[in-house]
């Protein structure tokens, strides 16, 4: 079947539509508000005819599944996430009533990734409608908790039999339609110091939780100066952000406890438990854990990396698939870490990242917007993706 008359009946009012719906229905995590945008989302999967089914994650926060049926063979699956981001001050409108200006549609979420989930549907709406003969199925998977703490694809990949034979994943999120081989995972670190309150006027009297906090802090970022100058390959190297501090418990009081919270990038064959465990030991080996300060170091979020083969088929497919719309692609890696890592180190997928929008210049901002054009090129492509791996 002729790919361009298949890709040419997607119908960009229904995208931009299903867009603006799933962008008016907030669903800001935290919060747990998945629900209501799953809602939106199940009610349009099922107008398309896909079959769907939804799995409470826990309450009030479902993943979804939607079906177009193929063939016996391995299918190919579509990943996106329903929860955003707080939306935040310093909005020119309401964030959760959609404006569409300069062929944009303006809302949180619109590019990470409402918009994205949008054009996944329309393609297989038009793969659908085109009746084509599918080697596998076209599956929609849209996990909650994706900004958070990763529940929803968590408990997708602890249902491992439940999960079908799929030849490749693509994720939705927005990478401005440049398709993304490799991703850095991410993990969070979290240190807890207590110490030994005493007199200000006599601190030696007592152990300060905040000078032990520092010399821990100076040990992340000696590492990471470390590890960034030796950094090469596609995604370059791991990195330590120490994103929180907090401790003390007044001015005129030797400060007997401290917190940090350190977000730890990770490389796809990194373990953010060995690291931590690599952290607590130079913590001892530097003498911060003695004469009354106690240091407690775990891991309380892992989200993996991966890389997938240059030459995959699913690589090579994305590229013919955006250079056939006429847009100008290119194949790298990713900062930022996201649910495919899941997919690929646990479930065995090959994955790639590609969608509309660009994460660093409109994701998690005010006024964050996507392009309806590039929703548009985005649903085609995914279209020509399909019909090309498993027509």
């Amino acid at each position: 079947m002729d790919a361009e008359a298949v890709a040419s009946t997607i119908d960009t009012d229904e995208l931009v539509a299903l867009t603006v719906a799933l962008v008016e229905t907030p669903s800001e995590n935290p919060g747990g508000t998945e629900a209501a945008a799953v809602s939106v989302l199940e009610k349009a999967c099922q107008s398309a005819g896909f079959t769907v089914s939804t799995q409470e994650v826990t309450p009030g926060r479902p993943n979804l599944i939607a079906t177009l049926p193929g063939g016996d063979g391995p299918g190919l699956m579509f990943l996106g996430h329903s929860d955003v981001v707080p939306a935040g001050p310093d909005w020119t409108g309401d964030p959760y009533r959609a404006r569409i200006a300069d062929g944009r549609i303006i809302g949180r979420g619109s590019t990470d990734m409402k918009g994205g989930i949008a054009a996944i549907v329309a393609a297989m709406s038009a793969l659908s409608r085109s009746g084509a003969a599918l080697s596998g199925p076209v599956q929609l998977v849209c996990t909650v908790d994706e900004e958070e703490h990763g529940a929803g694809v968590r408990d997708l990949i602890g249902r491992p039999d439940e999960v079908g034979d799929f030849l490749g994943c693509v994720v939705a999120e927005p990478t401005d339609l440049t398709v993304v081989r490799g991703c850095r995972g991410a993990s969070y670190i979290e240190v807890d110091i207590t110490g030994r309150a005493a007199h200000s006027g006599r601190p030696d009297d007592g152990r300060s939780a905040i000078n032990a906090a520092a010399a821990i802090v100076g040990i992340v970022a000696a590492d990471h100066d470390a590890m960034t100058a030796a950094a090469s390959g596609l995604l370059g190297s791991g990195t330590w952000n120490v994103g929180t501090i907090s401790g003390g418990q007044g001015i005129s009081v030797v400060a007997p406890m401290a917190y940090l919270g350190i977000d730890r990038r990770l490389m796809p064959d990194d373990d953010a438990h060995e690291i931590a465990a690599w952290l607590r030991a130079r913590i001892s080996a530097a003498g911060i854990d003695t004469d009354g300060i106690g240091v407690d170091v775990r891991v309380t979020m892992e989200m993996p990396g991966f890389e997938t083969p240059a030459d995959h088929q699913l690589v090579t497919t994305a590229v013919d698939a955006l250079t056939a719309t006429g847009t100008e692609t290119s194949v790298g890696g990713w900062t930022a870490a996201c649910d495919g890592g899941f997919v690929s180190s646990d479930l065995g997928i090959p994955t790639i990242v590609c969608g509309p929008g660009d994460i660093n210049a409109e994701a998690h901002k005010p006024d964050e917007s996507v392009s309806i054009a590039d929703l548009s090129t985005a649903a085609r492509a995914y279209t020509r993706m399909a019909l090309e791996l498993l027509g």
